[in-house]
């Protein structure tokens, strides 16, 4: 769903729950937040996220893996710990359980890898299969890390290489040569943001969020909406996944980039002299994407150093400046 529509579906929701109602809830529907945050105690408040959707590979275990990732991401934006997840899952009825069975195996492999556990979930019938997870995680009620915080003279930092919406689209289009870029992308999508997380966290960082579907642009429009500032991305600077540049080139291009592209509008600011395939990666969906930090200036280098000590990569890919809350690319 893009950012518009999902603003106007929200709406009513905003107006039946009001905030100063519900105490407890440090993070809902008010603003652009990877989870939902309550708080239990003074010492210990739950997060709570869902997500799902259709295959992305051809592998079931795979799909079931980038699936279970994807989904605990937004704990991990919020600065939490995964403790356990339900599973949800769509499915035709002529589908071989054996199927069904390894998407399952492969969600679970990635939950024990975090740390938590697979405690239920729901099965229907559908046409088309889906899967995904309902996350529970914890964090301290004071060590929430949201959206909205971001400060003039923030570095801005990117914990993976983008373009895996460009890659699974040539390999449904079955484009030559697409297996090296598909392969990346898979490797990639696989990576939990768990530790890049808790460096993030250990960092004292003013803001923080996961990178999927509004893509790289619109998720930097919800820090800047959020902030109240302008954020600035250096085009340059942008890791992209191997092959990525070459099949946006060749226009394998997702619905969801036009999407993203006409919902953001002119709150994002393009320099002129941009060539055409670099903007089409800026707006490009991803799937178990990385973590986008806002990090004061003066703990910038560290903490890029130490994630990538521990990822293998972490790029500076902007900065944070006053201004309107737009993007500026450049």
């Amino acid at each position: 769903m893009g950012l518009g529509t999902l603003a106007q579906v929200l709406r009513p929701l905003q107006d039946a729950f009001p905030a100063d109602r519900h105490p407890a809830l440090l993070v809902g529907l008010a603003g652009p937040d990877d989870a939902a945050v309550y708080r239990l105690s003074a010492d210990v408040a739950l997060v709570q996220t869902v997500d799902f959707f259709p295959p992305v590979v051809d592998d079931p275990f795979t799909y079931g893996q980038i699936a279970a990732v994807n989904a605990m991401s937004d704990v991990y934006a919020m600065g939490g710990e995964v403790l356990l997840a339900l599973q949800v899952a769509a499915f035709p009825e002529g589908l071989d359980p054996a199927i069904l069975g390894e998407i399952f195996r492969g969600g679970a492999d990635k939950v024990a890898e975090a740390g938590g556990v697979i405690a239920g979930g729901h099965t229907v019938f559908d046409e088309e299969p889906k899967y995904g997870l309902a996350v529970t995680g914890i964090v301290h009620p004071d060590a929430v890390i949201r959206t909205g915080g971001a400060r003039p003279g923030d570095a801005l930092l990117l914990t993976k290489a983008i373009g895996t919406g460009v890659l699974m689209t040539a390999a449904k289009q079955q484009r030559a040569g697409h297996e090296a870029g598909l392969a990346a992308a898979v490797k990639s999508m696989l990576r939990l943001n768990r530790h890049a997380s808790h460096l993030a966290r250990a960092g004292q960082v003013h803001a923080m969020t996961d990178v999927t579907g509004f893509a790289l642009l619109g998720h930097a429009r919800e820090i800047a909406e959020a902030s109240g500032a302008t954020v600035v991305i250096d085009a340059a600077a942008v890791p992209l996944l191997p092959e990525a540049r070459r099949f946006a080139a060749e226009g394998a291009l997702t619905g969801g980039g036009g999407r993203n592209r006409e919902q953001l509008g002119d709150r994002v600011r393009l320099a002129a002299g941009l060539d055409r395939v670099t903007v089409d990666l800026l707006y490009d969906p991803q799937t178990s994407g990385g973590l986008l930090i806002a990090v004061p200036e003066s703990g910038a280098d560290g903490l890029r150093a130490a994630i990538a000590a521990q990822e293998g990569a972490c790029w500076r890919v902007g900065r944070v400046e006053r201004g309107a809350s737009v993007v500026e690319v450049r």
